[in-house]
């Protein structure tokens, strides 16, 4: 019992503190380091003379995005988020659909040609000043945009602001650094070799559509030779007009990035948007063969409709969450892991079974909706009669325990994401350029609780109408033939 007091008493706080002078015999390096002084107050106690100030309230409503369009038609859209940093990010309607065959890989060099040499700026000068304000710069190209950002604290916005859009409006494509990068995206798409999910992405869409999302977005090898500063400045030429750029920013006021940005994006050529490229889907069947003991697969269907169609997308996005899926060793995180559809009906059911995951890939008007698959070799056709049979019982039925806790995920991924301040300017952007405006996530988020089962499954019946698409990386010997795959879908 006096044990067990003893011990009690060594734990409370009123014995550390009582115990304070007995602890506060330092070593020898700290009486020759240390000041002399120290606190005896415990870690669970306040600090005496130290007042802890009030929180700070939360905004009574939420910040709004706000929208100027300039006389050369740039449009600026802002959201003033919380806090002491800021992302201002350049979106850009073009991409590899806007592509011709002179033109093919045109938006994959853009985005390694992003932030190098401009007119005004070398590149070294460009890198010491994104240093200086303690910036982050990134580019990506996509099948139907570019986008462009930078990170800067708010203090460094007009610093930024500058650099973005000297880097953006005036490249100067000099042919000793774009032949420099073409060297660099040349061993880039060796090492692709080892990423089977992007190859097969790459296959996917060049035999699912005719016209613009058939082109490659990922210049092809042989194509490479053909890439220099003369295509490179005629595409941008034909694509970067003021009508199809957004100026993005989160955490910046509306009113004063407006200030600031009008002189710099003046000079943007105003002329008249391009027709955005047709693209026509038409399903099919892409086979490589790949020295390698698994075979990768993709099965999907096309969902029509894309971005601009809201509820349709709403339900791409439930199922993906629904399916979620991951590798063997996969767990955790909305969406994927132990409780989705792809990971106790498949990954727990079948030990050849290395990777099965939900996948879409959704445009403005149309989407590739489907599941990527890694299996044993041996097991190929196993794999691809798993991947019809999981697209079918979607259509046949969700349980509503199985959609509710999909439609958690969905939401809580949206919200958790819109925490990101990048994340925020990204939306900002992308939706501009798509929709004209910024939907408000509330509309999203009532969109996604407001479906159900009979939606879903609606929706994932109408996919399944259209001709499938496949894609396989591996011994594609064992792979049933595209017929069979498209005769079990009607």
């Amino acid at each position: 019992m006096a044990a067990r007091k003893a011990l009690s008493r060594a734990f409370s706080t009123s014995a550390v503190a009582e115990a304070a002078p007995a602890l506060a015999q330092r070593s020898f390096l700290a009486k020759i380091f240390s000041s002399g002084s120290r606190v005896n107050t415990p870690l669970t106690d306040e600090l005496p003379g130290v007042s802890i100030p009030a929180h700070i309230p939360a905004p009574a409503t939420a910040p709004t995005t706000k929208l100027t369009k300039l006389s050369n038609g740039f449009t600026i859209a802002t959201e003033n988020t919380p806090g002491a940093t800021a992302t201002l990010g350049i979106y850009v309607d073009s991409g590899s659909v806007y592509e011709g065959p002179y033109h093919t890989g045109a938006s994959h060099l853009l985005e390694y040609m992003a932030f190098k040499t401009t007119k005004s700026r070398t590149h070294l000068r460009l890198v010491r000043e994104v240093e200086a304000i303690g910036g982050n710069v990134l580019a990506s190209a996509s099948r139907e945009q570019m986008a462009y950002n930078i990170d800067t604290s708010k203090a460094t916005l007009p610093e930024a602001l500058e650099v973005l859009a000297d880097a953006v409006l005036n490249p100067k494509f000099q042919s000793w650094e774009v032949a420099e990068q073409v060297r660099k995206m040349e061993a880039d798409v060796k090492n692709l070799r080892d990423n089977p999910q992007t190859t097969l992405l790459e296959g996917l869409h060049s035999v699912a559509y005719t016209g613009g999302l058939g082109r490659p977005l990922i210049v092809p090898e042989g194509l490479l030779g053909g890439l220099n500063a003369d295509v490179l400045a005629d595409f941008y030429a034909a694509n970067y007009t003021a009508p199809r750029m957004v100026l993005a920013g989160a955490g910046v006021e509306h009113d004063e990035l407006v200030r600031l940005a009008e002189p710099l994006l003046a000079g943007a050529p105003a002329a008249g948007s391009s027709a955005e490229p047709t693209s026509s889907y038409v399903g099919g069947d892409w086979r490589q063969f790949a020295a390698s003991p698994l075979t990768h697969a993709i099965l999907a269907f096309e969902y029509q409709g894309g971005w601009r169609d809201v509820k349709g997308s709403v339900a791409m996005t439930v199922l993906q969450y629904l399916l979620g899926g991951g590798g063997s060793f996969s767990a955790g995180g909305p969406g994927k892991g132990m409780h989705s559809r792809l990971y106790t009906r498949v990954l727990n059911a079948h030990p050849w079974m290395h990777n099965c995951t939900a996948l879409n890939s959704i445009y403005n008007s149309t989407g590739l909706v489907g599941i990527f698959a890694s299996a044993e070799s041996s097991q190929a056709a196993d794999m691809v009669d798993v991947l019809c049979k999981e697209m079918q019982a979607v259509a046949k039925g969700v349980p509503e325990a199985e959609l509710e806790r999909a439609k958690a995920a969905a939401v809580s991924s949206v919200l958790m994401n819109l925490e990101s301040r990048a994340v925020v300017a990204e939306d900002i952007g992308r939706q501009v350029l798509t929709y004209g405006h910024r939907k408000p996530v509330a509309e999203f988020v009532s969109e996604i609780q407001g479906l159900k089962a009979a939606d879903l499954t609606a929706a994932v019946g109408k996919l399944l109408k259209t001709p499938p698409s496949m894609a396989v990386l591996g011994d594609i010997a064992h792979v049933p033939r595209y017929d069979q795959v498209a005769k079990r879908f009607g």
